[in-house]
């Protein structure tokens, strides 16, 4: 047989590998390349798709190989600093029924700055930035950037470390940070000093970042993402992003980012209508539009852009290290008819409301997650009561391993706003989450939604004179950090900031040198303390066996009590007053009989409190464990039983 006839025996998919081979020997994609993303399964796609600088056996560049998909375009060129952004220049080659086309440049490397210039079928052509790149222009500039890591990491102890992690039964303290306005004009190499050193003194186990990922327009503060594979330049280089999180790691503190697969922007230098058709949007505006956001929504149910996401979600936990991602918007991806009213939405083919292809994409997304890079956590921000959120896929959840407790907190802050005279009434909504708290692993937030768009800073959302408001900020942190669930504070509400968030204004961090606010940030730091080292307040966090109720209905005195329990039958009692009146005589019952010693008080001089504290207790064994404690106003206790 001939060579001609063995070539045309092969697929669309091997003719197209083997020609693009003949014609650029520099080419990035293989034949397997192009089956697995015909199948939607290329798991490191941004290692063939984009921008790939080609180097010789001397190590000297041989020039840069570009890669892009766009299956219903009549042409694509590159324009770059190059050819001064000539389409004519350097037409790129179709790799036939693949939809994807390349070219190979010789003599360009990290620096340059390019698009592809895509002719659509109607004939008008339109520049887009590289879906894949990996480095991008300074926001308004929008043109893609060749980009070469030169990075070298040191942070293998901690990776081993985190392969053999459980962080359901570790402790998980999250600080959530907006990079431009956590200390405004701060660089990546900044924040890698700055930033960690604020950690290490505020004892927080991981950080949060709310979207680094390349976005055009700041005040939607990363959310509308038009670069799912770059970090944002605002701050310096990939690499210089690299050296923040392997900073971070260097000093103890896992590293989580927000991750946005369910909507981008209708910018058409990006993704919208990418080669003149909806390619990664759905054409049916019923389903490719978000009413409530401006934005589109990605097709999940295409191969090619599902493999795109959990390609991009890969991408940060390969390439940077990352120790999480926290998806955004889950809800709105789980349902057909979020935001929409009757007619405005096409049910799935059985008729329901589910968005089966999301379920899919999130299923394979934490799966191949978990699989590939085994400690990390995914975390999502599922807003209703979507069954099996923190299930295994094996068993038809979605796979994550956390899930935001959105109940807890719209409840617990609901209760707070209440006049404590009132909260009598309303008893149940500070106790209503131990109801369902095993139902999901979950993390408890006080994240960025609860101080924009008009809710103000947390401290101003009580009633009550500014000692009060204080006050019951602390016994909020007292009692949430001793509830089942990991923690999460937004910057700022850990010295009681003021005003409500401004991601062009910044924090106010001149509070800090004032004792009212310096309190509640030391109280944080504590809490975080003894929360690293005490076991009883994280190892059963996902076990009903960790928690029991000492005091849950005492509505007439604003009072719960509850013991949190380890593996090995430790144990600590919070208390929480919710009335501004002390109680000096309180029974309170206890779980075991010995010495315990309170360990933690909201109501330390220390903090801003008044200072009412308790001396050690000690309890014989009998049939009756109560004793009389004291219990300051509006502020949470703890006690530990001492071994």
């Amino acid at each position: 047989m001939s060579l001609f006839s063995r070539f045309f025996k092969k697929s669309p998919h091997q003719r197209a590998a083997i020609a693009a081979t003949f014609l650029n020997p520099h080419s990035t994609l293989g034949e397997l390349d192009l089956y697995l993303i015909g199948e939607g399964r290329h798991e490191e796609l941004w290692k063939v798709l984009g921008a790939h600088i080609r180097r010789g056996a001397d190590g000297n560049i041989l020039g840069t190989a570009f890669s892009v998909w766009a299956p219903n375009a009549r042409s694509v060129s590159l324009i770059c600093d190059f050819n001064y952004w000539d389409k004519n220049t350097h037409p790129m080659i179709s790799l036939g029924s693949s939809g994807l086309w390349e070219v190979f440049i010789q003599g360009i490397g990290a620096g340059t700055r390019y698009k592809f210039a895509i002719e659509q079928r109607d004939g008008r052509w339109v520049d887009h930035a590289d879906p894949l790149a990996h480095a991008t222009e300074v926001p308004p500039h929008t043109a893609s950037i060749v980009d070469e890591s030169s990075f070298t990491w040191s942070d293998a102890s901690w990776l081993e470390k985190r392969a053999v992690s459980e962080p359901w039964r570790e402790p998980v303290s999250v600080y959530e940070v907006h990079l431009g306005s956590w200390k405004l004009g701060l660089s990546y190499q900044e924040l890698a000093i700055q930033l960690v050193q604020y950690l290490k003194e505020q004892q927080f186990t991981h950080v949060e970042f709310l979207p680094v990922m390349e976005h055009p327009y700041g005040p939607s503060w990363g959310y509308q993402v038009t670069s799912f594979f770059a970090p944002t330049s605002r701050f310096g280089s990939p690499d210089d992003f690299r050296h923040l999180v392997d900073a971070l790691h260097a000093n103890g503190f896992g590293v989580i980012l927000d991750w946005v697969p369910a909507h981008f922007p209708k910018d058409e230098w990006a993704l919208a209508k990418f080669d003149g058709t909806a390619l990664y949007e759905h054409a049916d505006p019923r389903l490719g539009e978000h009413p409530d956001w401006g934005t589109l929504i990605f097709n999940f149910g295409r191969n090619e852009v599902r493999n795109f996401l959990v390609a991009s979600a890969m991408y940060w936990l390969t390439e940077f290290h990352i120790d999480g991602l926290r998806v955004d918007a889950v809800a709105s991806m789980l349902y057909l008819d979020y935001s929409r009213k009757e007619g405005e939405w096409v049910p799935n083919i059985h008729g329901g409301r589910e968005n089966l292809e999301a379920v899919k994409l999130l299923q394979e997304a934490t799966s191949i997650a978990y699989r590939t890079h085994p400690g990390i956590m995914m975390i999502a921000e599922e807003s209703t009561a979507w069954p099996g959120v923190t299930r295994p896929t094996s068993s038809e959840g979605l796979g994550f391993g956390f899930k935001w407790n959105m109940g807890w907190m719209h409840d617990t802050l609901q209760y707070l706003e209440h006049n404590p005279i009132h909260r009598v009434y309303h008893h149940n909504e500070v106790t209503f989450s131990i109801l369902y708290a095993w139902s999901e692993n979950f993390m408890l937030p006080l994240s960025h939604d609860e101080v924009v768009h008009g809710k103000g800073q947390l401290v101003n959302k009580f009633p009550g004179d500014r000692w009060q408001k204080l006050a019951t900020l602390r016994a909020l942190y007292g009692f949430m950090w001793a509830h089942p669930g990991k923690k999460l504070l937004f910057m700022g509400s850990e010295f009681a900031q003021n005003e409500e968030w401004s991601e062009s204004a910044g924090l106010q961090w001149y509070l800090a040198e004032f004792d009212e606010h310096r309190g509640v940030q030391i109280e944080v730091a504590e809490l975080n303390s003894l929360y690293r080292s005490r076991s009883q307040l994280w190892q059963r966090d996902t076990t009903p066996e960790g928690f029991t109720w000492l005091v849950g209905n005492d509505s007439a005195h604003n009072v719960v009590a509850f013991t949190r329990w380890d593996d090995n039958g430790g144990a600590i009692v919070c208390v929480t007053n919710f009335s501004p009146m002390p109680h000096e005589l309180y029974k309170l019952p206890l779980p075991l009989a010995g010495t315990w010693v309170e360990v933690f008080n909201s109501d330390d001089l220390a903090y801003g409190g008044s200072g009412v504290t308790n001396s050690p207790i000690t309890l014989s064994g009998g049939a009756d464990l109560r004793t009389e404690v004291r219990i300051p106003p509006l502020a949470t206790i703890w006690l530990e039983l001492q071994p």
